[in-house]
């Protein structure tokens, strides 16, 4: 399979998340609630895993540690400086508060998009084994978000089915990141290897900002140990895809 078409291929899945997202939408109420909750929990395990148990070690194999590590910090305060200058920062449960930037939470929405999409062309182009770990990741986060997007643009005042066609169109961001970054990356191979690390800070900086916040706010003590075990899980599964993809 081309590289090309493995982005295509990659970032088109990560569209299908908005779908897989509704027929969570359609639960109850509580329901929704307390399966939205672990699928957080999974996406930040499964985030922090790619950070450091695929991106980090394979950019420590091809670039300098000081290195290594001064992008992975400028990486974090890069996407601190996103969110605060987009609002980036999504809901993510089901009974959003009512938001009246619903369209800012959709250009926020296409930023990171097109930077998921960016990050996985560039895996890719590094090692396919690479990019399947970050494709998948970035997968996992994409479905609880979504859940919240669609939460905050109903009520935002958007109708379902106008909620649905604009989420999925600013879900195509991502495929657009990829192909933008195949063509631009393609003549700036000695700057591949620092993408690693950016990208992984930009992991790492979701998943300790935006979700395990949201997963810290349980006060039951027994749910609080489910969300835990789910985190645990979420890394768990990207070590599994490393032992298999070795």
């Amino acid at each position: 399979m081309s590289t090309l078409l493995a982005i295509v291929i990659g970032t088109f899945a990560i569209t299908l998340c908005v779908w897989v997202a509704v027929l969570f939408i359609f639960l109850k109420q509580e329901t929704l609630s307390k399966i939205t909750m672990f699928l957080v929990a999974l996406s930040a395990g499964a985030l922090m895993g790619g950070a450091f148990l695929h991106l980090m070690p394979e950019a420590a194999e091809q670039i300098k540690p000081n290195a290594l590590f001064g992008v992975f910090l400028i990486s974090f305060v890069v996407f601190f400086l996103i969110e605060k200058l987009f609002h980036w920062r999504h809901c993510h449960r089901a009974d959003c508060p009512i938001h009246s930037f619903g369209y800012m939470n959709l250009i926020g929405d296409s930023i990171h998009n097109f930077i998921d999409g960016l990050i996985i062309a560039s895996t890719f182009m590094i090692d396919f084994n690479l990019g399947v770990a970050a494709t998948l990741a970035v997968a996992i986060h994409e479905i609880p978000q979504e859940i919240g997007d669609y939460g905050v643009l109903i009520h935002a005042g958007f109708s379902n089915k106008k909620a649905l066609i604009l989420n999925y169109l600013v879900a195509f961001t991502v495929v657009l990141g990829g192909l933008v970054g195949y063509f631009f990356f393609s003549h700036l191979n000695n700057v591949l290897p620092y993408l690693l690390p950016f990208a992984a800070g930009g992991f790492v900086y979701i998943a300790a900002s935006d979700l395990m916040p949201e997963i810290r706010k349980e006060a039951n003590l027994k749910k609080s140990i489910g969300t835990f075990l789910v985190f645990i899980l979420g890394i768990l599964l990207m070590y599994l895809i490393k032992l298999i993809n070795h």
